[in-house]
């Protein structure tokens, strides 16, 4: 399929001549952008996709944060500044995202971007009157080298702390919730897909919350890196035309603005020429991906049938499952999950490749590294609450279902282990699974031992807790 050439240009064909250092050339006439980002619109007419919205709204956030710590300067005249500011608030806030139409596949360092920003606060603050330019005044300090490093690192902070770390906290409360109310109904465990000890919903539900919270404490961690910005670094790390005192005094800014706490990079260079903190965040991000699969096929399976699989559990039935089986319901939730994961790891495969893509002072992939992470944490923050609430909050227990498997798994026999020996309960767990009969029944015609002594070493309840000879080693959780 061959991509259509866009140019921009509205449909009324209404047009206005703008310029850049390279010469004229036509931009739409209510465009609020320049001559530089209509260039990039015709030179990448590639997916159609359009930088993320948190990208934008931290473009947003350090434009605003340049223009005040300019002014404090005395770098930036006062007027100029408060209309720079007020116009990179209405870009943060979203206001004018159809003015950002580039796409993602641009030039590597985000340059078109960086112009696309600075070009359309220009026009928005030159509406006060006085003319506002978005190299002179916008862009005043930075470059586009230090601009999108740091754009990539707010944005993906902001979209950890506020959407993604709730969400997983969110989910993991719901399963604590489960894990309670059914942490004394015992089921059979599984190693290998095949019968295993038992454990209580409670216990098999407690792995799920505690992947959950290191990945959790992995994000945490690695934020501690990814908040160090590189702004002040300017074209290559050198801060060539920035206020020595402009990086950190931006950096501080940012804090207050957005109530989450940011600082200045201590080596610049390493802030626009890798992007190593990114990579690791994806990893990160892909490493909680990889839980929320494990949780989701779990789910998956123990729902399975209802009649010809495992069918412990009953998940809240959402839509129909079939458009020729009448009846049939899906665990669609799970599903969508194991999607969304297949789709962060993709992500952060990219990710790793792009942060690999830099050579001596500059990293050339930052656009596609800012679209993947922040495109990876919203999926994930999105799913994990679906997951939570539509799926996890409303799953019930097939009682009966769960207590037949029980009685029957022959693995139960390993509790006799230190009674009657190994060789004796193998042969126990065999004759029981043979016969389809309850190991009780078993054992007590192949040892003698009264049922009044087999019964405590057999019970379900109390294997769960672990320990030797029916004794608990530990709670049900």
């Amino acid at each position: 399929m061959t991509s259509k050439k866009t140019t921009g240009t509205p449909r009324n064909g209404r047009t206005r001549i703008e310029h850049d250092s390279m010469g004229e050339l036509q931009v739409p006439a209510d465009a609020l952008w320049g001559a530089q980002t209509q260039r990039a619109v015709q030179n990448f007419p590639i997916s159609g996709r359009p930088m993320p919205r948190g990208f934008i709204r931290a473009l947003g956030l350090v434009k605003g944060a340049a223009a005040q710590v300019n002014a404090d300067l005395g770098l930036l005249p006062k007027g100029i500044a408060r209309a720079v500011q007020a116009a990179a608030q209405d870009v943060a806030s979203g206001t004018h995202d159809a003015q950002f139409p580039i796409d993602v596949y641009q030039t590597g360092s985000g340059t078109s971007s960086n112009m696309n920003a600075n070009e359309v606060i220009a026009t928005l603050a030159s509406r006060g009157g006085k003319p506002v330019h978005p190299n002179d005044h916008v862009n005043l300090g930075q470059s586009s080298n230090d601009v999108i490093p740091t754009a990539i690192r707010v944005a993906a902070q902001l979209a950890v702390v506020e959407d993604l770390l709730p969400a997983i906290k969110h989910l993991r409360r719901t399963i604590d919730a489960r894990g309670k109310a059914l942490g004394k109904v015992v089921k059979t465990g599984r190693t290998h897909l095949m019968d295993a000890m038992p454990l209580t919903f409670g216990q098999e539900f407690s792995a799920w919350s505690a992947q959950l919270a290191s990945a959790q404490a992995r994000i945490e961690d690695t934020v501690k890196r990814v908040r160090r910005l590189p702004l002040g670094g300017t074209a290559i790390g050198t801060g060539i035309n920035a206020d020595p005192r402009f990086g950190a005094r931006v950096a501080k800014v940012l804090s207050t603005l957005t109530g989450t706490r940011f600082e200045s990079a201590a080596n610049k260079f390493e802030g626009l020429a890798s992007q190593d903190d990114a990579v690791e965040l994806s990893g990160q991000l892909s490493a909680l991906a990889v839980a929320l699969t494990k949780i989701a096929n779990d789910l998956r399976w123990m729902n399975s049938g209802p009649l010809a699989g495992l069918g412990e559990v009953e998940l809240p039935a959402l839509q129909p499952g079939s458009s020729i089986m009448p009846g049939k319901v899906n665990p669609v939730i799970p599903e969508a999950t194991v999607m969304v994961c297949a789709q962060v790891m993709g992500h952060h495969t990219a990710v790793t490749v792009a942060g690999q893509t830099g050579n001596f002072q500059l990293n050339v992939t930052l656009p596609l590294i800012a679209a993947n992470l922040l495109d990876g944490m919203q999926l994930l923050a999105n799913v994990s609450r679906l997951l939570a609430d539509d799926c996890i909050a409303g799953l019930q227990v097939r009682q009966e279902r769960v207590r037949e498997a029980l009685d029957r798994n022959p693995i139960l026999v390993t509790a006799l282990n230190p009674v009657i020996g190994y060789e004796k309960g193998a042969a126990i767990a065999k004759q029981a699974y043979k016969q389809n009969r309850p190991v009780l029944d078993v054992a007590r015609e192949v040892t003698g031992l009264p049922e009044k002594t087999l019964k405590p070493l057999l019970d379900p309840a109390v294997l769960a807790k672990g320990g030797i000879h029916g004794k608990p080693g530990g709670g049900a959780g």
